[in-house]
């Protein structure tokens, strides 16, 4: 009986559960379960501390799934034999569906009235690109394609959808690194962004009160989408994908006339996409391509790329106060990169805490959602030059 518990057990996923077959560093590692401890971890961030739930448990669900021993759900069709679940769904990753699905959904549920009102608010959503490029540099310089790099810079965006939509089609070897480095960052927003925000500022600057934007008209609102998609398009043909499933959503918002269509996008599209992008995404991070000194380096570069993003976007808005004689608030900046809208509401925490009257969640949100353009357009021209 014994024996027979043991020859099960062979047959079964525990022993490959615990075999050393993953190298790092030049020790032999037990893969699998290491991989499936991250997941465990990622799970509990998101069960418990609440760090970006719709995103990080998908993930880290289909994380603990490809990684399970035996599974298959990531094997592709072999001669008669189909694919597995997985294998199928992440087409819509490969592809690169999803993410401007993403796209469709967020312009759907995005006030472009901020950046209409200040349109100088644009300025700071490109200045918080800059992580995006000086990254890119230095991941060249430590020894990665210019594909690859792209693929790591494009996380200082601090848009998830975005930094999917460019690895899938660069560097799709780097899915898993950098879909967890740039999903974990946008979480930790409210932890990062703070220091550099204060660091960079001075108290005179961060208790700066801004006056209240103009009210901006429907007819505004419907030709903004319609406007930057023929501009956008007309420049960056690569960036069409992204760019027009935005402003898409958003023109459907603003046009008033399609009510249930967008509440569909908004709730039920912009949820199940999510679950079928976050799975999928996961299901990338086995321990072959996860285990690597080369994903260390890209959480690194990918930190640096957003920190350099928040600061680039805080300088251009000191800038700002400066030329204006004080009537712009530095810490809208910070709110350039494109992680909407956790970005703005970190911005007016921060505004309240030096100067408690202070309410700049509607300034913060011009340079939050230009983030959002600005990093598609970032995408398209390095999908460009690098595709």
């Amino acid at each position: 009986m014994l024996d027979m518990i043991v020859d099960f057990l062979k047959t079964s996923g525990f022993a490959d559960l615990f075999t050393l077959d993953t190298p790092l560093f030049g020790v032999m590692l037990p893969g699998k379960l290491i991989m499936i401890t991250i997941a465990c971890i990622l799970l509990y961030l998101g069960i418990q501390r609440g760090f970006e739930p719709y995103l990080l448990l998908p993930i880290a669900f289909g994380m603990l799934l490809v990684n399970l021993p035996l599974s298959g759900l990531m094997d592709g069709p072999l001669g008669d034999q189909p694919g597995g679940l997985l294998y199928y769904l992440y087409q819509g990753t490969a592809l690169g569906i999803y993410p401007p699905l993403i796209f469709l959904c967020i312009g759907a549920s995005t006030d472009f009235g901020p950046l209409i009102a200040n349109p100088r608010s644009l300025l700071l959503g490109a200045a918080a690109q800059i992580g995006i490029f000086i990254t890119f540099l230095g991941a060249l310089g430590m020894g990665f394609t210019p594909q690859e790099a792209a693929s790591i810079g494009i996380i200082g965006g601090a848009d998830g959808p975005t930094a999917l939509y460019l690895t899938g089609k660069l560097a799709p070897d780097l899915l898993g690194a950098i879909a967890i480095a740039a999903y974990s960052y946008m979480a930790l927003v409210p932890f990062i962004q703070p220091p550099i925000m204060k660091l960079l500022t001075t108290k005179k600057e961060r208790e700066t009160k801004m006056e209240q934007l103009r009210e901006v008209s429907k007819k505004e609102k419907v030709l903004f989408p319609i406007g930057v998609t023929i501009l956008t398009i007309l420049l960056l043909p690569s960036a069409a994908s992204l760019i027009g499933m935005l402003m898409l959503g958003n023109l459907l918002k603003e046009s008033e006339r399609v009510p249930l269509l967008v509440n569909a996008i908004e709730n039920g599209l912009m949820y199940a996409v999510s679950l079928f992008l976050g799975v999928t995404v996961g299901a990338t991070a086995t321990a072959e391509n996860f285990l690597k000194p080369q994903t260390l380096q890209i959480l690194l570069l990918g930190l640096i790329a957003f920190s350099i993003g928040t600061a680039g976007g805080v300088l251009l808005g000191k800038l700002m106060y400066v030329l204006t004689k004080g009537k712009v608030n530095p810490l809208i900046g910070a709110a350039g990169v494109s992680a909407v809208p956790m970005a703005a509401r970190v911005v007016q925490k921060e505004g309240q805490k030096y100067n408690p009257s202070n309410f700049l969640l509607m300034h913060a949100m011009g340079p939050n959602v230009a983030g959002v353009i600005g990093s598609a357009v970032a995408a398209g021209l390095l999908l460009n030059f690098f595709g």
